[in-house]
């Protein structure tokens, strides 16, 4: 049986308040949820507070490049299918320095979990504007306000047909708890991008304020309609929707390659009269 206490428990460099550790306690109860053993779970990060969030667990841990996390979650599901990959990183991370691989990633719909701590600045370098950002917010690097229209995740990974797209706030952890545990389970891309407060850096998107405005999505929503998927992803101001915004049944990436159906490549024995044979050709 698995438990919370498999896990860990770590003292983190985190300033007090942070949202990050409300996603932190969400995403060890849905992996306790799904009974998943640490083994069993691998975690990609990139660079920034929040990409250190599986530092503070006990499992699988990649932790690379600025923007970077998704090649290398790719590569690890293609080598190891059976494996519970799970990218974890901030907005900046994700949505700026590793927009591309965002866009490859829901194209390609390789089956992991990306969960992206969105607290709508840089955190980790004292708060200078994310893609997320709201346009006019004031920062030190931007004293006169931020003049780039804001970008929003989920209307583009909803406009591009991601298998799964859903927005969680981390002032409701057990509701974001069981937005990862679909996410997991769902065969494809799942994105859960995470409205996370930072206490430092941003004072305007704060508790007060996402809890004011943050509203799940009804029992009669139907998240395979896609006309109305756009819809309810476009809306942010005075009520944001949260929960399972859109998903389809699209094929998962590594199911498109025939050599992964004799299963994984981790653990195979190399051809040696293959290889040879594909060595001579250069010789």
């Amino acid at each position: 049986m698995v438990t919370i206490d498999d896990y860990g428990d770590y003292e983190t460099a985190w300033c007090p308040g942070c949202g990050n550790f409300s996603i932190l306690k969400a995403v060890k109860q849905a992996l306790v949820a799904r009974e998943l053993k640490p083994h069993e779970v691998l975690f990609v990060s990139g660079i920034g507070q929040a990409a250190k969030a599986p530092h503070y667990l006990n499992a699988h841990l990649f932790n690379g490049l600025h923007g970077r996390s998704l090649p290398v979650a790719t590569g690890v599901k293609l080598a190891n299918p059976g494996l519970t990959v799970i990218v974890e990183s901030g907005d900046g991370c994700n949505y700026g320095e590793g927009g591309n691989h965002f866009l490859a990633a829901i194209r390609r719909n390789i089956d992991v979990t990306l969960i992206v701590h969105n607290n709508q600045v840089y955190g980790l370098t004292k708060g200078q504007a994310s893609p997320t950002t709201a346009e006019g917010f004031v920062t030190k690097a931007q004293p006169e306000g931020v003049a780039s229209a804001s970008f929003n995740p989920i209307t583009v990974a909803v406009a591009m047909q991601a298998g799964f797209v859903a927005r969680g706030f981390a002032g409701m952890i057990d509701h974001l708890s069981e937005l990862i545990q679909q996410g997991i389970v769902h065969r494809g891309l799942a994105l859960i991008d995470v409205l996370q407060p930072c206490v430092s850096f941003n004072k305007v998107n704060t508790f007060a304020w996402y809890k004011e405005r943050c509203e799940p999505v009804g029992p009669t929503y139907d998240p395979t309609d896609w006309e109305a998927s756009m819809k309810v992803a476009g809306q942010w101001g005075d009520e944001i929707p949260i929960g399972i915004i859109y998903r389809n049944d699209r094929l998962p990436f590594e199911e498109h390659f025939s050599v992964l159906s004799q299963g994984p490549l981790v653990g195979r024995e190399v051809d040696q009269a293959i290889l040879k044979e594909i060595m001579e050709r250069y010789g």
